[in-house]
């Protein structure tokens, strides 16, 4: 039997299209928080005119409020998205892509978002609510949380809200710090988790990198070992995915190390392990954190990843088949269901 939404699409696609448009608005004001409605206009390539007529709709109907610094979500209005998030998606196309990929793969849950976060900061913030709402979905009282870094995790952070009944879960970095801007290190986001949510956190001070001389003094500290056997036996872990050779470059390895990895058809990194298209570990960094073996035996790992460019990777590291949840952008999922 067809759906309703079927019938309308058919019988009333101008209304869809309206309805696609003001979705989408409401959606970026609650994201933004505050927006004035110049920047919300050129965000949505419209113009300020036909734009103020939407919003003052939306504001007569309650949904959102105009101040002087800007425009925002009102109550009703986030009530109304979060009843329309199941019809939106079969609106814009994304169920169906997100079953798709749940089936090739046998995941647990795929969650697709609109839009592309390469090209789009609204779509970042984007991944980064539907990866927290995805988190705390999962996360039980007394749970350990390891964390990697990165710019989509660290989105993930920014999007938790306080909540006093985390006091007893604890974040951990997965790994070692990389040697990347101080916002974007597994410490510093662990840390943001846990102090978003009224969590406790431990915090791993080595380097990503290791020489094997530092490696073998390092895991012989008692401290080091004792945070790495609770970073280890995390039920779940959170991290992001990277392009092979965009991840050696962040971490300035050298350059005859790069052309091993390229040579070894590496085409993704995640956790500091490099995959080819089949899923296969091709080259591994030595570094302290989580190994292949841990991850294997976690019992929830969730993947956050976005853009076109990245769908390949993506793709490599599900077929590695550890993942249980997959949070992404639509760009890459219409990349991934186009080699299905």
């Amino acid at each position: 039997m067809r759906t309703i939404l079927e019938v309308q699409k058919q019988l009333l696609p101008d209304l869809m299209d309206v309805m696609k448009k003001r979705y989408t608005i409401l959606r970026q004001i609650m994201i933004s928080e505050v927006i004035g409605r110049r920047t919300l206009a050129n965000a949505m390539d419209m113009t300020e005119r036909v734009l103020r007529a939407e919003t003052d709709l939306l504001k007569s109907q309650g949904l959102i409020e105009i101040e002087t610094v800007g425009m925002r979500i009102s109550q009703a209005g986030e009530e109304l998205l979060e009843m329309l998030e199941p019809v939106a998606k079969e609106l814009f196309g994304l169920s169906e892509m997100e079953e798709q990929i749940r089936r090739t793969y046998g995941l647990r849950k795929v969650i697709v978002v609109p839009g592309d976060s390469e090209n789009s900061e609204y779509a970042k913030r984007e991944l980064g609510r539907a990866g927290a709402k995805a988190l705390l979905s999962v996360m039980n009282d007394e749970d350990v949380v390891a964390v990697t870094g990165g710019s989509t995790t660290a989105a993930i952070a920014e999007h938790l809200t306080p909540s006093s009944s985390k006091r007893d879960v604890w974040f951990v970095p997965a790994r070692g710090g990389l040697g990347e801007s101080l916002e974007l290190q597994a410490n510093t986001i662990a840390s943001m988790m846990a102090k978003k949510l009224g969590a406790q956190y431990r915090l791993l001070h080595v380097p990503d990198l290791l020489s094997n001389h530092a490696y073998d003094s390092l895991i012989q500290d008692s401290n080091i070992q004792e945070i790495l056997d609770m970073i280890r036996k995390a039920r779940i872990v959170i991290h992001g995915i990277g392009g092979a050779m965009e991840m050696a470059k962040r971490r300035k390895l050298a350059p005859q190390t790069v052309t091993e990895i390229r040579d070894e058809g590496a085409v993704a990194e995640s956790f500091g392990y490099y995959f080819n298209n089949e899923g296969e570990v091709v080259h591994t960094m030595l570094t302290l954190g989580m190994r292949l073996e841990d991850i294997r035996h976690t019992e929830l790992v969730i993947a956050i990843a976005g853009g076109k460019s990245k769908a390949a990777s993506i793709q490599a590291v599900l077929r590695f088949g550890q993942e249980d949840i997959l949070v992404i952008d639509e760009a890459a999922a219409a990349e991934i269901v186009k080699d299905l």
